[in-house]
Protein backbone atom coordinates (compact mmCIF):
# COMPACT_ATOMS: atom_id res chain seq x y z
CA UNK A 1 0.00 0.00 0.00
CA UNK A 2 0.57 3.75 -0.25
CA UNK A 3 1.15 4.16 3.27
CA UNK A 4 3.76 1.28 3.00
CA UNK A 5 6.11 3.58 1.16
CA UNK A 6 5.41 7.02 2.82
CA UNK A 7 7.77 6.52 5.64
CA UNK A 8 10.71 7.42 2.91
CA UNK A 9 11.83 8.51 -0.28
CA UNK A 10 11.61 5.88 -2.54
CA UNK A 11 14.58 5.79 -5.84
CA UNK A 12 13.41 5.53 -9.12
CA UNK A 13 13.18 1.74 -9.11
CA UNK A 14 11.47 0.89 -5.97
CA UNK A 15 8.52 3.61 -7.28
CA UNK A 16 8.26 1.44 -10.37
CA UNK A 17 8.20 -1.39 -8.57
CA UNK A 18 5.69 -0.35 -5.89
CA UNK A 19 3.21 0.95 -9.02
CA UNK A 20 3.52 -2.47 -10.35
CA UNK A 21 2.68 -4.15 -7.24
CA UNK A 22 -0.46 -1.89 -6.95
CA UNK A 23 -1.44 -2.36 -10.29
CA UNK A 24 -1.03 -6.39 -10.11
CA UNK A 25 -3.15 -6.28 -7.00
CA UNK A 26 -5.99 -3.90 -8.82
CA UNK A 27 -5.96 -6.34 -11.73
CA UNK A 28 -6.05 -9.80 -8.86
CA UNK A 29 -2.82 -11.36 -10.09
CA UNK A 30 -1.26 -10.31 -6.57
CA UNK A 31 -2.71 -11.39 -3.39
CA UNK A 32 -3.82 -7.83 -1.05
CA UNK A 33 -1.83 -6.03 1.51
CA UNK A 34 -2.80 -7.24 4.93
CA UNK A 35 -3.74 -4.77 7.81
CA UNK A 36 -2.25 -4.99 11.35
CA UNK A 37 -5.64 -7.42 12.36
CA UNK A 38 -4.94 -9.82 9.14
CA UNK A 39 -7.70 -8.04 7.06
CA UNK A 40 -7.15 -7.89 3.17
CA UNK A 41 -7.35 -3.77 2.13
CA UNK A 42 -9.20 -3.27 -0.85
CA UNK A 43 -6.46 -2.21 -3.43
CA UNK A 44 -8.86 0.12 -5.33
CA UNK A 45 -9.17 2.39 -2.42
CA UNK A 46 -7.51 6.08 -3.02
CA UNK A 47 -4.68 6.77 -1.97
CA UNK A 48 -5.67 10.09 -0.21
CA UNK A 49 -7.64 7.66 1.63
CA UNK A 50 -5.38 4.27 2.54
CA UNK A 51 -2.59 6.35 3.33
CA UNK A 52 -2.13 7.98 6.69
CA UNK A 53 -1.18 11.54 8.23
CA UNK A 54 1.99 11.74 9.23
CA UNK A 55 1.26 11.70 12.94
CA UNK A 56 -0.91 8.28 12.57
CA UNK A 57 1.57 6.28 9.82
CA UNK A 58 3.11 3.59 11.92
CA UNK A 59 5.29 2.60 8.40
CA UNK A 60 2.54 -1.09 8.07
CA UNK A 61 -0.14 -0.89 5.76
CA UNK A 62 -3.50 -0.17 8.13
CA UNK A 63 -7.24 1.67 7.66
CA UNK A 64 -6.98 2.09 11.48
CA UNK A 65 -6.81 5.67 10.83
CA UNK A 66 -9.80 5.68 9.38
CA UNK A 67 -11.74 3.72 12.20
CA UNK A 68 -13.59 5.41 14.94
CA UNK A 69 -11.13 4.45 18.32
CA UNK A 70 -12.98 2.21 20.73
CA UNK A 71 -13.06 3.26 24.31
CA UNK A 72 -14.93 2.83 27.51
CA UNK A 73 -18.21 4.62 27.09
CA UNK A 74 -19.28 3.26 30.57
CA UNK A 75 -18.32 5.94 32.13
CA UNK A 76 -19.47 8.50 29.82
CA UNK A 77 -22.79 8.03 30.55
CA UNK A 78 -25.34 10.60 30.21
CA UNK A 79 -27.92 9.53 32.66
CA UNK A 80 -24.26 9.64 35.26
CA UNK A 81 -25.25 12.93 37.78
CA UNK A 82 -25.15 13.27 41.19
CA UNK A 83 -28.03 12.18 43.58
CA UNK A 84 -29.21 15.67 45.47
CA UNK A 85 -29.91 15.73 48.97
CA UNK A 86 -28.50 12.21 49.57
CA UNK A 87 -27.60 11.46 53.22
CA UNK A 88 -24.85 9.57 54.49
CA UNK A 89 -27.15 7.22 56.99
CA UNK A 90 -28.55 8.58 60.28
CA UNK A 91 -27.32 11.62 61.74
CA UNK A 92 -24.71 11.22 64.35
CA UNK A 93 -26.52 11.96 68.11
CA UNK A 94 -23.15 13.21 69.86
CA UNK A 95 -21.10 16.51 68.61
CA UNK A 96 -17.87 15.33 66.82
CA UNK A 97 -15.11 17.20 66.81
CA UNK A 98 -13.86 18.88 63.05
CA UNK A 99 -17.77 19.09 62.28
CA UNK A 100 -19.89 21.88 61.25
CA UNK A 101 -20.65 23.80 64.81
CA UNK A 102 -23.86 25.33 63.51
CA UNK A 103 -25.62 21.89 62.47
CA UNK A 104 -23.16 19.21 63.24
CA UNK A 105 -22.61 17.94 59.59
CA UNK A 106 -18.54 16.58 58.96
CA UNK A 107 -18.94 17.13 55.50
CA UNK A 108 -18.56 20.96 55.52
CA UNK A 109 -17.52 23.87 57.49
CA UNK A 110 -19.63 26.74 59.73
CA UNK A 111 -18.74 29.00 57.32
CA UNK A 112 -19.91 26.76 54.18
CA UNK A 113 -23.11 25.78 56.38
CA UNK A 114 -26.62 25.27 54.28
CA UNK A 115 -28.66 25.96 56.85
CA UNK A 116 -29.80 28.90 58.47
CA UNK A 117 -27.48 29.70 61.38
CA UNK A 118 -28.77 28.63 64.97
CA UNK A 119 -28.84 30.85 67.99
CA UNK A 120 -26.55 28.05 69.45
CA UNK A 121 -24.84 25.59 67.47
CA UNK A 122 -25.31 21.53 67.61
CA UNK A 123 -21.43 22.31 69.34
CA UNK A 124 -22.58 23.13 72.41
CA UNK A 125 -26.17 21.40 72.04
CA UNK A 126 -25.98 18.30 70.69
CA UNK A 127 -28.99 18.28 69.41
CA UNK A 128 -30.75 18.17 65.92
CA UNK A 129 -27.71 17.23 64.34
CA UNK A 130 -27.67 16.75 61.01
CA UNK A 131 -26.93 13.71 58.88
CA UNK A 132 -23.29 14.11 56.44
CA UNK A 133 -23.87 14.40 52.89
CA UNK A 134 -23.09 12.16 50.17
CA UNK A 135 -19.87 13.23 48.63
CA UNK A 136 -19.61 11.91 45.02
CA UNK A 137 -16.89 12.20 42.36
CA UNK A 138 -18.64 12.03 39.33
CA UNK A 139 -16.11 11.63 35.88
CA UNK A 140 -17.99 13.19 32.82
CA UNK A 141 -16.92 12.29 29.49
CA UNK A 142 -17.05 14.91 26.58
CA UNK A 143 -20.75 14.16 25.64
CA UNK A 144 -22.06 14.20 29.26
CA UNK A 145 -20.08 17.72 29.76
CA UNK A 146 -21.79 19.37 26.70
CA UNK A 147 -25.45 17.74 27.93
CA UNK A 148 -28.18 20.35 28.51
CA UNK A 149 -30.30 18.18 30.13
CA UNK A 150 -27.62 16.16 31.72
CA UNK A 151 -28.71 15.53 35.48
CA UNK A 152 -32.66 16.29 34.06
CA UNK A 153 -35.55 14.47 35.88
CA UNK A 154 -38.21 13.50 33.54
CA UNK A 155 -40.43 12.53 36.47
CA UNK A 156 -40.65 16.28 37.30
CA UNK A 157 -42.37 17.20 33.62
CA UNK A 158 -44.84 14.76 34.48
CA UNK A 159 -46.10 16.69 37.84
CA UNK A 160 -46.50 19.75 35.51
CA UNK A 161 -48.46 17.59 32.99
CA UNK A 162 -50.97 16.07 36.02
CA UNK A 163 -51.63 19.28 37.42
CA UNK A 164 -52.77 21.43 33.56
CA UNK A 165 -54.35 18.01 33.38
CA UNK A 166 -56.27 18.60 36.61
CA UNK A 167 -57.05 21.94 35.54
CA UNK A 168 -58.68 21.33 32.61
CA UNK A 169 -61.08 18.67 34.24
CA UNK A 170 -62.44 21.11 36.78
CA UNK A 171 -62.88 23.93 34.14
CA UNK A 172 -64.67 21.02 32.06
CA UNK A 173 -66.74 20.22 34.58
CA UNK A 174 -67.73 23.81 35.57
CA UNK A 175 -68.97 24.94 31.86
CA UNK A 176 -70.97 21.48 32.18
CA UNK A 177 -72.55 22.86 35.35
CA UNK A 178 -72.78 26.23 33.88
CA UNK A 179 -74.01 24.81 30.53
CA UNK A 180 -76.96 22.95 32.84
CA UNK A 181 -77.64 25.80 34.89
CA UNK A 182 -78.14 28.25 32.22
CA UNK A 183 -80.26 25.36 29.62
CA UNK A 184 -82.59 25.23 33.13
CA UNK A 185 -82.84 28.97 33.61
CA UNK A 186 -84.06 29.86 29.89
CA UNK A 187 -86.43 26.47 29.53
CA UNK A 188 -88.42 27.51 32.96
CA UNK A 189 -88.62 31.37 31.59
CA UNK A 190 -90.02 30.07 28.22
CA UNK A 191 -92.68 28.29 29.79
CA UNK A 192 -93.24 30.91 31.96
CA UNK A 193 -94.30 33.89 28.87
CA UNK A 194 -95.78 31.42 26.76
CA UNK A 195 -98.20 29.98 29.44
CA UNK A 196 -99.10 34.28 30.34
CA UNK A 197 -99.81 34.51 26.74
CA UNK A 198 -101.86 31.46 26.76
CA UNK A 199 -103.85 32.83 29.41
CA UNK A 200 -104.26 35.99 27.96
CA UNK A 201 -106.03 34.47 24.38
CA UNK A 202 -108.19 32.21 26.28
CA UNK A 203 -109.80 35.32 28.43
CA UNK A 204 -110.61 37.05 24.73
CA UNK A 205 -112.47 34.13 22.55
CA UNK A 206 -111.58 30.46 23.69
CA UNK A 207 -112.77 29.95 19.97
CA UNK A 208 -110.48 31.57 17.58
CA UNK A 209 -107.37 29.87 19.94
CA UNK A 210 -105.35 27.79 17.62
CA UNK A 211 -102.23 25.66 18.10
CA UNK A 212 -100.44 27.30 15.53
CA UNK A 213 -100.54 30.81 17.36
CA UNK A 214 -99.24 29.95 20.93
CA UNK A 215 -96.28 28.04 18.99
CA UNK A 216 -95.50 31.48 17.13
CA UNK A 217 -95.66 33.43 20.66
CA UNK A 218 -93.86 30.52 22.19
CA UNK A 219 -90.71 30.74 19.46
CA UNK A 220 -91.34 34.58 19.12
CA UNK A 221 -90.46 34.71 23.10
CA UNK A 222 -88.12 31.98 22.90
CA UNK A 223 -85.88 33.76 20.39
CA UNK A 224 -85.60 36.55 22.90
CA UNK A 225 -84.45 34.69 25.65
CA UNK A 226 -79.95 34.11 25.90
CA UNK A 227 -78.72 31.29 23.97
CA UNK A 228 -78.40 28.18 25.61
CA UNK A 229 -74.76 27.59 27.33
CA UNK A 230 -73.61 31.29 26.60
CA UNK A 231 -73.74 34.62 29.02
CA UNK A 232 -74.83 36.15 26.20
CA UNK A 233 -77.71 38.88 26.12
CA UNK A 234 -79.50 38.84 22.43
CA UNK A 235 -80.97 42.29 23.36
CA UNK A 236 -77.34 44.02 23.23
CA UNK A 237 -75.82 41.81 21.14
CA UNK A 238 -73.52 44.13 19.42
CA UNK A 239 -70.25 43.67 17.62
CA UNK A 240 -67.52 45.86 19.30
CA UNK A 241 -64.09 46.02 18.48
CA UNK A 242 -61.36 47.16 20.53
CA UNK A 243 -60.43 50.33 19.03
CA UNK A 244 -58.91 53.63 20.49
CA UNK A 245 -60.52 57.07 20.51
CA UNK A 246 -59.19 58.88 17.87
CA UNK A 247 -58.88 61.98 19.87
CA UNK A 248 -56.15 60.45 22.18
CA UNK A 249 -52.44 60.72 21.64
CA UNK A 250 -50.98 57.06 21.66
CA UNK A 251 -48.49 55.81 23.98
CA UNK A 252 -45.53 55.77 21.27
CA UNK A 253 -46.26 59.36 19.82
CA UNK A 254 -45.48 61.24 23.44
CA UNK A 255 -41.98 60.91 22.96
CA UNK A 256 -40.12 59.51 19.64
CA UNK A 257 -36.37 59.70 20.79
CA UNK A 258 -35.47 56.06 20.58
CA UNK A 259 -33.38 55.98 23.40
CA UNK A 260 -37.12 56.63 25.31
CA UNK A 261 -39.08 53.79 27.07
CA UNK A 262 -39.55 51.03 24.82
CA UNK A 263 -42.96 50.33 24.03
CA UNK A 264 -44.24 46.61 23.24
CA UNK A 265 -46.38 46.79 20.27
CA UNK A 266 -47.86 43.41 20.86
CA UNK A 267 -49.25 44.15 24.07
CA UNK A 268 -49.68 47.85 23.83
CA UNK A 269 -47.88 48.73 26.71
CA UNK A 270 -44.79 51.32 27.90
CA UNK A 271 -43.99 50.56 31.77
CA UNK A 272 -41.88 53.53 31.91
CA UNK A 273 -42.33 56.90 31.73
CA UNK A 274 -41.29 58.40 28.09
CA UNK A 275 -40.53 61.98 29.22
CA UNK A 276 -38.13 61.48 32.07
CA UNK A 277 -37.95 65.32 33.17
CA UNK A 278 -41.35 65.92 33.48
CA UNK A 279 -43.43 64.77 36.85
CA UNK A 280 -45.89 62.05 37.20
CA UNK A 281 -48.52 64.91 38.08
CA UNK A 282 -48.06 66.68 35.14
CA UNK A 283 -47.18 64.19 32.41
CA UNK A 284 -49.83 63.22 30.10
CA UNK A 285 -48.73 59.92 30.74
CA UNK A 286 -46.70 58.69 33.41
CA UNK A 287 -46.36 55.01 32.09
CA UNK A 288 -48.04 51.59 32.89
CA UNK A 289 -46.19 51.04 36.18
CA UNK A 290 -47.45 54.52 37.75
CA UNK A 291 -50.88 53.93 37.05
CA UNK A 292 -50.61 50.06 38.07
CA UNK A 293 -49.26 50.98 41.74
CA UNK A 294 -51.27 53.95 42.49
CA UNK A 295 -55.03 54.30 43.51
CA UNK A 296 -56.97 51.40 44.02
CA UNK A 297 -55.13 49.34 41.33
CA UNK A 298 -53.60 47.20 44.52
CA UNK A 299 -56.75 45.88 45.87
CA UNK A 300 -58.17 45.70 42.48
CA UNK A 301 -55.17 42.91 41.73
CA UNK A 302 -55.52 41.09 45.36
CA UNK A 303 -59.45 41.00 44.28
CA UNK A 304 -58.51 39.81 40.78
CA UNK A 305 -56.32 37.42 42.68
CA UNK A 306 -58.72 35.93 45.60
CA UNK A 307 -61.17 35.63 42.78
CA UNK A 308 -58.59 33.07 40.24
CA UNK A 309 -57.82 31.28 43.83
CA UNK A 310 -61.81 30.85 43.83
CA UNK A 311 -62.40 29.67 40.61
CA UNK A 312 -58.93 27.22 40.99
CA UNK A 313 -60.93 25.58 44.12
CA UNK A 314 -64.24 25.12 42.35
CA UNK A 315 -66.25 27.93 43.64
CA UNK A 316 -68.32 30.02 41.36
CA UNK A 317 -66.49 33.32 41.84
CA UNK A 318 -65.63 35.99 38.41
CA UNK A 319 -64.54 39.49 38.46
CA UNK A 320 -65.75 40.57 35.36
CA UNK A 321 -68.99 38.52 35.40
CA UNK A 322 -69.80 39.19 39.16
CA UNK A 323 -68.06 42.01 40.82
CA UNK A 324 -70.30 42.76 43.42
CA UNK A 325 -70.21 39.54 44.58
CA UNK A 326 -66.27 38.97 44.34
CA UNK A 327 -66.08 41.74 46.51
CA UNK A 328 -68.81 40.74 49.33
CA UNK A 329 -66.82 37.26 49.28
CA UNK A 330 -63.50 38.71 49.78
CA UNK A 331 -64.54 40.87 52.44
CA UNK A 332 -66.38 37.91 54.00
CA UNK A 333 -63.18 35.94 53.40
CA UNK A 334 -60.66 38.83 55.36
CA UNK A 335 -62.94 38.89 58.43
CA UNK A 336 -62.75 35.07 58.33
CA UNK A 337 -58.97 34.93 58.02
CA UNK A 338 -58.85 37.46 60.88
CA UNK A 339 -61.19 35.45 63.18
CA UNK A 340 -59.06 32.21 62.35
CA UNK A 341 -56.13 34.32 63.25
CA UNK A 342 -57.24 35.10 66.36
CA UNK A 343 -58.74 31.98 67.12
CA UNK A 344 -55.37 29.93 66.72
CA UNK A 345 -53.75 32.68 68.53
CA UNK A 346 -55.54 32.57 71.70
CA UNK A 347 -55.49 28.26 71.65
CA UNK A 348 -51.88 28.44 71.29
CA UNK A 349 -51.50 31.00 74.41
CA UNK A 350 -54.01 28.47 76.26
CA UNK A 351 -52.23 25.32 75.77
CA UNK A 352 -48.63 26.85 76.23
CA UNK A 353 -48.63 30.14 77.49
CA UNK A 354 -46.66 33.02 77.18
CA UNK A 355 -49.14 35.80 76.96
CA UNK A 356 -47.18 37.94 79.11
CA UNK A 357 -44.07 37.93 76.77
CA UNK A 358 -46.38 39.27 74.18
CA UNK A 359 -47.67 42.56 76.26
CA UNK A 360 -44.54 45.40 75.76
CA UNK A 361 -44.46 48.57 76.03
CA UNK A 362 -45.14 51.19 73.05
CA UNK A 363 -42.80 51.76 70.35
CA UNK A 364 -41.77 55.50 72.08
CA UNK A 365 -40.93 53.88 75.71
CA UNK A 366 -38.30 50.88 74.17
CA UNK A 367 -36.82 53.10 71.80
CA UNK A 368 -36.24 56.01 74.50
CA UNK A 369 -35.89 54.32 77.77
CA UNK A 370 -33.24 51.88 78.45
CA UNK A 371 -31.84 49.97 81.54
CA UNK A 372 -28.31 50.61 80.65
CA UNK A 373 -26.73 54.32 81.81
CA UNK A 374 -24.68 55.62 79.67
CA UNK A 375 -23.15 59.27 79.66
CA UNK A 376 -22.10 61.01 76.37
CA UNK A 377 -20.02 64.10 75.73
CA UNK A 378 -20.97 67.03 73.98
CA UNK A 379 -18.63 65.34 70.74
CA UNK A 380 -20.62 62.39 70.70
CA UNK A 381 -18.05 60.08 72.59
CA UNK A 382 -19.31 57.66 75.52
CA UNK A 383 -17.97 58.86 78.89
CA UNK A 384 -19.49 56.48 81.20
CA UNK A 385 -20.94 53.25 80.48
CA UNK A 386 -20.95 50.46 77.71
CA UNK A 387 -21.50 51.40 74.42
CA UNK A 388 -24.00 49.73 72.12
CA UNK A 389 -22.89 46.23 70.44
CA UNK A 390 -22.68 45.80 66.58
CA UNK A 391 -24.27 43.37 65.15
CA UNK A 392 -21.12 41.06 64.08
CA UNK A 393 -21.45 38.90 61.28
CA UNK A 394 -20.30 35.16 60.77
CA UNK A 395 -17.06 35.83 59.29
CA UNK A 396 -13.56 36.77 61.22
CA UNK A 397 -13.42 40.83 62.61
CA UNK A 398 -10.76 41.86 64.18
CA UNK A 399 -8.14 39.14 63.95
CA UNK A 400 -4.60 40.56 65.31
CA UNK A 401 -1.55 39.15 64.47
CA UNK A 402 2.13 39.02 66.08
CA UNK A 403 1.13 40.50 68.96
CA UNK A 404 -0.68 43.67 67.34
CA UNK A 405 -3.33 45.81 68.72
CA UNK A 406 -4.95 47.32 64.98
CA UNK A 407 -4.73 45.31 62.30
CA UNK A 408 -2.82 45.86 58.77
CA UNK A 409 -3.23 48.78 56.73
CA UNK A 410 -4.88 51.03 59.69
CA UNK A 411 -1.86 53.77 59.13
CA UNK A 412 -0.55 55.35 56.32
CA UNK A 413 3.30 56.53 56.19
CA UNK A 414 3.20 59.89 54.14
CA UNK A 415 6.66 60.02 53.76
CA UNK A 416 7.13 56.58 52.26
CA UNK A 417 3.60 56.08 50.98
CA UNK A 418 3.11 52.73 52.59
CA UNK A 419 0.84 51.11 54.42
CA UNK A 420 1.53 49.66 57.76
CA UNK A 421 0.49 48.84 61.45
CA UNK A 422 -1.20 51.87 63.78
CA UNK A 423 -0.21 50.43 67.05
CA UNK A 424 3.69 50.38 66.09
CA UNK A 425 4.09 52.17 62.35
CA UNK A 426 5.45 49.23 60.86
CA UNK A 427 5.17 48.93 57.47
CA UNK A 428 6.54 44.83 56.77
CA UNK A 429 3.49 42.70 56.42
CA UNK A 430 3.07 39.97 59.29
CA UNK A 431 5.99 41.70 61.32
CA UNK A 432 6.09 41.14 65.43
CA UNK A 433 4.52 43.94 67.12
CA UNK A 434 7.50 46.32 69.05
CA UNK A 435 5.23 48.98 70.38
CA UNK A 436 5.86 52.14 71.31
CA UNK A 437 9.41 51.47 70.63
CA UNK A 438 8.48 50.76 66.78
CA UNK A 439 6.89 53.96 66.58
CA UNK A 440 10.20 56.12 67.86
CA UNK A 441 11.76 53.65 65.24
CA UNK A 442 10.01 54.50 62.30
CA UNK A 443 9.71 58.08 63.04
CA UNK A 444 14.13 58.58 63.39
CA UNK A 445 14.34 56.46 60.07
CA UNK A 446 11.40 58.34 58.03
CA UNK A 447 12.72 60.00 55.16
CA UNK A 448 12.01 63.78 56.50
CA UNK A 449 13.99 62.78 59.55
CA UNK A 450 16.96 61.84 57.50
CA UNK A 451 16.74 64.49 55.25
CA UNK A 452 17.20 66.77 58.14
CA UNK A 453 19.95 65.27 59.22
CA UNK A 454 21.90 65.42 55.62
CA UNK A 455 20.89 69.09 55.70
CA UNK A 456 22.50 70.03 58.75
CA UNK A 457 25.26 67.69 58.18
CA UNK A 458 25.80 69.26 54.53
CA UNK A 459 25.65 73.08 55.92
CA UNK A 460 28.66 74.45 57.97
CA UNK A 461 28.65 75.22 61.31
CA UNK A 462 27.94 78.85 62.17
CA UNK A 463 31.12 81.07 63.13
CA UNK A 464 30.38 82.01 66.95
CA UNK A 465 29.54 78.07 67.67
CA UNK A 466 32.80 76.20 68.05
CA UNK A 467 34.04 73.03 65.94
CA UNK A 468 33.71 70.58 68.62
CA UNK A 469 29.68 71.02 68.90
CA UNK A 470 29.87 70.89 65.15
CA UNK A 471 31.40 67.57 65.38
CA UNK A 472 29.45 65.85 68.36
CA UNK A 473 26.68 66.45 66.68
CA UNK A 474 28.07 64.96 63.50
CA UNK A 475 29.26 62.35 65.38
CA UNK A 476 26.07 61.59 66.90
CA UNK A 477 24.50 61.66 63.74
CA UNK A 478 26.62 58.68 62.99
CA UNK A 479 25.85 57.14 66.00
CA UNK A 480 22.07 57.50 65.48
CA UNK A 481 21.87 56.17 61.53
CA UNK A 482 24.54 54.18 61.60
CA UNK A 483 24.39 50.29 60.12
CA UNK A 484 25.51 48.59 63.39
CA UNK A 485 22.43 50.07 65.08
CA UNK A 486 19.86 49.28 62.43
CA UNK A 487 21.25 45.59 62.39
CA UNK A 488 23.02 45.98 59.61
CA UNK A 489 27.15 45.21 59.00
CA UNK A 490 29.64 43.54 61.25
CA UNK A 491 28.66 43.63 65.17
CA UNK A 492 30.83 42.53 67.86
CA UNK A 493 28.94 41.23 70.95
CA UNK A 494 30.71 41.29 74.52
CA UNK A 495 29.91 37.06 75.17
CA UNK A 496 29.31 38.02 79.17
CA UNK A 497 26.67 40.48 78.49
CA UNK A 498 24.64 38.43 76.09
CA UNK A 499 23.93 35.44 78.50
CA UNK A 500 22.94 37.59 80.71
CA UNK A 501 20.73 38.84 78.22
CA UNK A 502 19.94 35.18 77.51
CA UNK A 503 18.99 34.48 81.00
CA UNK A 504 16.86 37.58 81.10
CA UNK A 505 14.56 36.28 78.15
CA UNK A 506 14.12 33.34 78.95
CA UNK A 507 12.87 34.61 82.74
CA UNK A 508 11.07 37.21 80.55
CA UNK A 509 9.13 34.27 78.76
CA UNK A 510 8.64 31.71 81.59
CA UNK A 511 6.77 34.95 82.90
CA UNK A 512 4.61 35.20 79.82
CA UNK A 513 5.00 38.92 79.23
CA UNK A 514 4.58 39.96 76.05
CA UNK A 515 7.02 41.43 73.24
CA UNK A 516 6.66 45.01 73.69
CA UNK A 517 7.22 44.69 77.89
CA UNK A 518 10.59 43.89 76.84
CA UNK A 519 11.44 47.24 74.71
CA UNK A 520 8.29 49.54 75.14
CA UNK A 521 8.02 49.41 79.04
CA UNK A 522 10.61 51.41 81.09
CA UNK A 523 13.30 49.10 82.91
CA UNK A 524 12.80 48.92 87.12
CA UNK A 525 15.61 50.83 88.25
CA UNK A 526 15.61 52.99 85.22
CA UNK A 527 15.07 57.11 85.85
CA UNK A 528 13.42 57.77 83.10
CA UNK A 529 12.80 57.81 79.11
CA UNK A 530 12.32 54.42 77.87
CA UNK A 531 14.85 51.73 77.86
CA UNK A 532 17.88 51.56 75.00
CA UNK A 533 18.34 48.41 73.51
CA UNK A 534 21.48 46.76 73.68
CA UNK A 535 22.91 44.29 70.61
CA UNK A 536 23.06 41.59 73.49
CA UNK A 537 19.65 42.16 74.38
CA UNK A 538 18.54 42.29 70.64
CA UNK A 539 20.25 39.28 69.95
CA UNK A 540 18.86 37.28 72.40
CA UNK A 541 15.49 38.27 71.22
CA UNK A 542 16.43 36.84 67.75
CA UNK A 543 17.52 33.92 69.31
CA UNK A 544 14.70 33.13 71.80
CA UNK A 545 11.80 34.27 69.39
CA UNK A 546 8.68 32.03 68.39
CA UNK A 547 8.73 31.16 64.74
CA UNK A 548 5.52 30.95 63.82
CA UNK A 549 6.03 29.26 60.34
CA UNK A 550 8.36 26.79 62.10
CA UNK A 551 6.47 23.99 61.69
CA UNK A 552 8.12 21.97 64.70
CA UNK A 553 7.44 25.53 67.22
CA UNK A 554 4.66 23.95 69.32
CA UNK A 555 6.31 20.62 69.63
CA UNK A 556 6.50 18.88 72.38
CA UNK A 557 8.64 15.39 73.70
CA UNK A 558 6.35 14.21 76.06
CA UNK A 559 8.42 10.47 76.29
CA UNK A 560 11.04 12.11 78.37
Amino acid sequence: MASASATGKLSREEFRRQKDLDAARKAGTAPAALDEEGKPINPHIPQYIAQAPWYLDTGAPSLSHQRIPEYDRSADKLDNWYDRGAKAGPAAKKFRKGACENCGALTHKRLDCPERPRRRGAKFTNKDIAPDEVIQDISTGYDAKRDRWNGYDPAEHKKVYDEYAAVEAARQRLREEEIDKQTTTDLAAVRKVAKAGKEKGEGKDDDFGSSDEEDEDADKYAEAADAVGQKLDTKTRITVRNLRIREDTAKYLINLDPSSAYYDPKTRSMRDNPVKNVTPEEAIFAGDNFLRYSGEAPEVQKLQLFAWNAAARGNDVHMNANPTQGQLLHQEFQQKKEQLKDMNKVSILAKYGGEEYLEKAPKELLLGQTEEYVEFSRTGQVIKGKERAMTRSKYQEDVYVNNHTAVWGSWYDMASGEWGFACCHSIVHLSYCTGEAGKEAAHASSTKNLLKSTMSNSTPPPENVPASSAEDRKKKAEELFSRARLGEGEIVLDKNRLAEAISDEKKRKARGEDGDDRFGKRQKGSQGGSHEVTQEELEAYRMNRRMMEDPMANYKDTEV
